[in-house]
C-alpha cells in the first residue's frame, strides 16, 4: 500500500518503499543499488539494514532508515541527519550526531514524521515510492503545502560506476551489485543465495549387506584352531578395537558394516571435542554442530534437530544472525573441533596459540587447537578448551 510523503529536492539519495525508508548520503553512491534492490523486493527492516553496513561504516558518514507505516515506527540514525516523530503525546526528536555508530528508537503512537539530511532546494513535490533525490521527506504530505502541480512521480536517478569506499577495519565488503540505471519494474522475488559448500565432506555411511548379492561361499579347509591373545591396553581417544565375528580379527566400530546393520552401541552418547567458554560466562562442549550469533536460525545451517543454538549479545548489530559455527571434526580433523563463518558481514578473527591472528574465510573450515581464541568483535570472544 502506497503512501503520500512530500519531498524536499536535494543532495542526498532517498530509497522509498511501501515500509521502508534510506536517506543515503552522497558519499555513499556505491551502496545505492543494492539498498533499492532490497528496499524493492520488501525485504524486512533487519535486512535492509545489514544490506547498507554490509560494506562497513568508514565509507558512509550519515543515514537514516525509518520502518513501518502504522503507529509502531523504528528509526536508524547516524550522523547529522535530525527527525522528528508527531504521537498523541507530543513530538518525538532525535539525531544521530551524538553517537559513533547510530541511534536507534522504537516509537509507538506515531501519526507522522519528517526528516531533514540537508538544505534543499525551493522544488516541492508529493511522492509514493521510487529511488530520488532530496534533502528531507514528511509523511503523510502536507497537501496544503504540496505544489499546486499536483503529485509528481519519483524520478529515476542514474549512479555512475564509482570505486567503493575503504572498509573499516575488520569488514568485509560483498561482490558489487551491477549499477542501479533507474527503478526496476517490479519482479518476482529472487530465488535463496546457495549455501557455501562444505569443506569437509560428510560421513560415508557403510554398504547395506542386505541390498548386495549374497557370494555363495567357496569351499574352504577346516579352518586351524584360532589361539586367542590378551587386548593391548587402548590408546586414550581412539576408537576401542572389539572382537570381530569372522575368527576374532580386531575391527573399527565406527566404520564395521556389520555394527552399523545389528545397531550396537548406536545409543552410545557423542564424547565432546572441546569445550567453548564465552565471555558472557556461558560454557557449552562441542559434541554436536554449534551455531552462534545475535538471533541464530536452524533455517541457515539445516534443519538438524542436534544442532545446539547459543545466542550472544550484539547491541549495535555488528555480530550477525547467524554468524558462526563450530562443530566436530571429521576425515583428518577427527577429534578436534573445526569452525566455520557463515557469511557474516563484519567477519570472525581467530588467534591460535603461536600462529598470527586469523580471519576465517566464509564457508571455509578451520580446526581449532586448545588455548584457541575466536573473537565475533562487539567484545565477544569465545575460548577454546580441551573437553
Amino acid at each position: 500500500m502506497s503512501v503520500s510523503r512530500k519531498v524536499v529536492s536535494g543532495e542526498w539519495y532517498g530509497v522509498l518503499g511501501d515500509d521502508v525508508i534510506v536517506l543515503l548520503p552522497p558519499e555513499a553512491k556505491p551502496r545505492v543499488a543494492r539498498v533499492w534492490e532490497t528496499v524493492d523486493d520488501d525485504a524486512s527492516f533487519d535486512e535492509v539494514l545489514d544490506a547498507l553496513i554490509s560494506g562497513g561504516l568508514r565509507g558512509i558518514p550519515g543515514f537514516v532508515v525509518v520502518a513501518g507505516q502504522g503507529p509502531d515506527v523504528k528509526v536508524v540514525i547516524r550522523g547529522a541527519a535530525e527527525a522528528e516523530l508527531t504521537t498523541a503525546e507530543g513530538p518525538v526528536r532525535m539525531s544521530g550526531s551524538a553517537d559513533t555508530t547510530w541511534v536507534e528508537h522504537n516509537v509507538s503512537g506515531v501519526t507522522g514524521f519528517r526528516v531533514r539530511v540537508a538544505e534543499g532546494t525551493p522544488a516541492t513535490y508529493t511522492v509514493g515510492s521510487g529511488l530520488l533525490r532530496i534533502a528531507s521527506i514528511e509523511q503523510p504530505a502536507d497537501r496544503e503545502t504540496a505544489d499546486a502541480s499536483g503529485p509528481a512521480e519519483a524520478v529515476a536517478v542514474p549512479i555512475e560506476p564509482s570505486a567503493p569506499p575503504e572498509p573499516a577495519r575488520g569488514a568485509r565488503i560483498l561482490p558489487p551489485d551491477p549499477q542501479l540505471q533507474q527503478p526496476p519494474e517490479p519482479v518476482e522475488p529472487p530465488a535463496p543465495p546457495e549455501q557455501p559448500e562444505p569443506s569437509e565432506p560428510g560421513p560415508i555411511l557403510p554398504p547395506d549387506p542386505q541390498l548386495e548379492p549374497s557370494p555363495e561361499p567357496p569351499d574352504e579347509p577346516p579352518a586351524e584352531p584360532v589361539v586367542e591373545t590378551p587386548p593391548a591396553a587402548p590408546i586414550p581417544g581412539a576408537p576401542v578395537p572389539v572382537p570381530g565375528p569372522h575368527g576374532g580379527a580386531d575391527f573399527d566400530p565406527l566404520t564395521s558394516p556389520d555394527l552399523a546393520v545389528s545397531g550396537q552401541h548406536a545409543d552410545r552418547a557423542p564424547q565432546p571435542v572441546a569445550r567453548l567458554i564465552f565471555s558472557t560466562g556461558e560454557e557449552v562442549d562441542v559434541d554436536r554442530a554449534i551455531v552462534i550469533g545475535r538471533a541464530p536460525d536452524h533455517g541457515r545451517v539445516g534443519e538438524d534437530e542436534q544442532t545446539r543454538l547459543v545466542t550472544v549479545p550484539s547491541p549495535h548489530q555488528e555480530i550477525s544472525s547467524t554468524h558462526l559455527e563450530i562443530r566436530p571434526g571429521t576425515g583428518a580433523d577427527h577429534g578436534s573441533a573445526v569452525a566455520t563463518d557463515l557469511g557474516s558481514t563484519n567477519g570472525t578473527l581467530v588467534v591460535q596459540p603461536g600462529l598470527p591472528a586469523e580471519d576465517l574465510r566464509p564457508g571455509i573450515a578451520v580446526p581449532l587447537v586448545p588455548g584457541a581464541t575466536v573473537d565475533l568483535g562487539e567484545g565477544v570472544t569465545i575460548q577454546v578448551t580441551g573437553p
